[in-house]
């Protein structure tokens, strides 16, 4: 064997275990998977709870109030859902493992640092946050009062758990293979809302471009056949054919989430529901989302007015009528009030 070919075999080997190194490094939970996770997270230094999935240590810590559940959550190993120290602790495990993790301060919620602590003025506080730990939000910033002292106040714009090592105890419960429990669990790391959704396969109309036989044939000059030279004839340039489209039927697996009322006015989701959606569409191999707004049949006075004034222009009969004067009663209005505005405006067309 010569010493090229002795080479060429070494690569090779060495080719072939990289390979099945990676695919042994690659088994159990990866980024990308989606888990159920239970954890509690508490501050190192003086044991301050920071959050949990656990609805007995949020009752014990006087918490329990301050969101609609606690119960294990599904997060997307990978998109930033729970620091990277704890995810790395458990990649390549599997559903069942548990574990503690330190995340340090620099890697939680950033080092404690002095020179956010600013004096401002403290017209700029809003007058029913002006107290010692008050919250306010001066030039995008969140801080929270220290001190006040005559026109002046002390603001702390540090996260309020900066400088703080953070303990995490946890337990991968299972892998969720299920896309609409993924979906719900991505949108609970924003909104605590439970929301109703589904998946289907939808077939949509879209504007296909038809490509030309010819598009990927480069033109070849022309020549006259004789025996005289003659210059090449090329297309003509300057024409530019239009672009020609067909429509074609394409099928589309479509998340349908129901907007409930609660994340319609949500301040974030208006914000930022471009970016979420996309992240879902990413992350769960799908085609598009829409979003659905669901509105009751339960109007108020101007949906029964608008019925009622349906009814008197079809001529009901006497129960009809009385019972329109029923719903004007309860609505305040004067039957004659109404009909005399009508006859007005039926005399000046």
């Amino acid at each position: 064997m010569t010493d090229d070919e002795a080479e060429t075999d070494a690569d090779t080997t060495e080719t072939e275990e990289s390979a099945a190194a990676d695919e042994t490094e690659a088994t159990g939970i990866q980024e990308g998977d989606f888990v159920r996770l239970s954890y509690t997270a508490r501050t190192v230094e003086n044991d301050q709870l920071v959050d949990t999935t656990d609805e007995e240590v949020a009752e014990e810590e006087g918490v329990a109030d301050q969101q609609e559940s606690f119960e294990p959550r599904v997060i997307a190993v990978g998109a930033g859902h729970l620091f990277d120290a704890v995810e790395e602790d458990f990649i390549g495990g599997e559903p069942g493992d548990s574990g503690t993790v330190t995340v340090p301060a620099v890697e939680a919620f950033g080092e404690y640092d002095e020179g956010e602590v600013r004096t401002v003025s403290a017209d700029r506080i809003p007058e029913d946050d002006r107290y010692p730990g008050g919250h306010v939000d001066i030039d995008g910033q969140h801080g929270h009062v220290e001190t006040i002292i005559g026109g002046r106040a002390r603001v702390d714009f540090n996260h309020p758990l900066a400088g703080a090592d953070v303990e995490y105890d946890y337990e991968v419960l299972d892998v969720v293979e299920d896309r609409v429990e993924q979906a719900k669990g991505m949108l609970s790391m924003y909104f605590d809302a439970d929301l109703d959704m589904r998946i289907e396969t939808d077939e949509v109309e879209e504007e296909q471009l038809v490509e030309s036989e010819d598009d990927d044939e480069e033109s070849e000059p022309e020549f006259e056949d004789d025996d005289e030279e003659s210059e090449p004839e090329f297309e003509d340039d300057d024409e530019e054919s239009e672009p020609e489209f067909e429509t074609e039927t394409v099928e589309k697996e479509t998340l349908y989430i129901e907007q409930s009322p609660q994340l319609q006015f949500d301040q974030q989701w208006m914000m930022g529901k471009q970016q979420i959606l996309g992240d879902l569409i990413d992350r769960l191999d799908l085609d598009r989302v829409v979003v659905e707004e669901v509105i009751d049949g339960s109007g108020g006075m101007m949906g029964g007015m608008g019925g009622m004034m349906g009814g008197m222009g079809g001529g009901g009969g006497e129960a009809d009528m009385e019972a329109i004067e029923e719903e004007l009663a309860d609505a305040d209005v004067d039957l004659d009030d109404v009909t005399e505005e009508l006859d007005e405006a039926d005399a000046s067309e």
